[in-house]
């Protein structure tokens, strides 16, 4: 597998190898010791689905407590996934990556926990699957406002269809320092 380093440190691009022939193909997309040695040391505890069609835009969202380091994939279809650091203290605060995920490059993403993401669908429709670090807590869950002027996400879309929780997100700036997540130092 090659991993590709981002922008944003900790946030890494994986093309894992492909195994092809007239059947089809194979490939493995997670394994322990692989991403290990790639310096992935994840322990994940819940694996997620969402189907999505052309145009719906999902984020940008974080959990703190309970931040949740994400592995992200697309088993059908191409969306456009992005990553913003939100880890107050980070050199890298409100900067973001991106990366066009589909079934047909078949990459992964890894974002580390004390980052938002969100994802837009560019295809027909995109069947996205995402390994979590953590449980789902409602409770600690935060939503940005996925166009935050500030920011300045280069989005492929400029009206998407948005659930009402990412139609009333917040600015980066307006979050209460508390709920964002802390930079690890030492």
């Amino acid at each position: 597998m090659k991993v590709i380093e981002t922008e944003l440190p900790g946030v890494l691009i994986i093309e894992p190898k492909i195994f092809g022939d007239e059947r089809g193909f194979f490939t493995e997309t997670w394994n322990k010791q692989l991403y290990t040695d790639a310096g992935i040391a994840a322990e994940f505890v819940q694996d997620n689905l969402s189907m999505s069609r052309r145009g719906v835009l999902r984020g940008l969202h974080f959990q703190n407590p309970n931040a949740q380091g994400k592995l992200v994939t697309v088993l059908q279809g191409e969306v456009y996934d992005v990553a913003v650091d939100i880890r107050r203290g980070s050199p890298a605060f409100g900067q973001w990556a991106s990366v066009s995920l589909s079934s047909e490059n078949r990459r992964l993403v890894y974002i580390p926990e004390g980052f938002a993401h969100g994802f837009c669908v560019t295809s027909e429709t995109a069947l996205f699957s995402y390994k979590c670090t953590d449980r789902y807590n409602p409770g600690a869950e935060g939503s940005m406002l996925w166009n935050d002027p500030d920011l300045a996400i280069d989005w492929p879309i400029d009206k998407p269809e948005l659930s009402a929780k990412d139609r009333d997100g917040i600015r980066l700036k307006d979050f209460p320092v508390e709920r964002l997540p802390a930079y690890p130092t030492g």
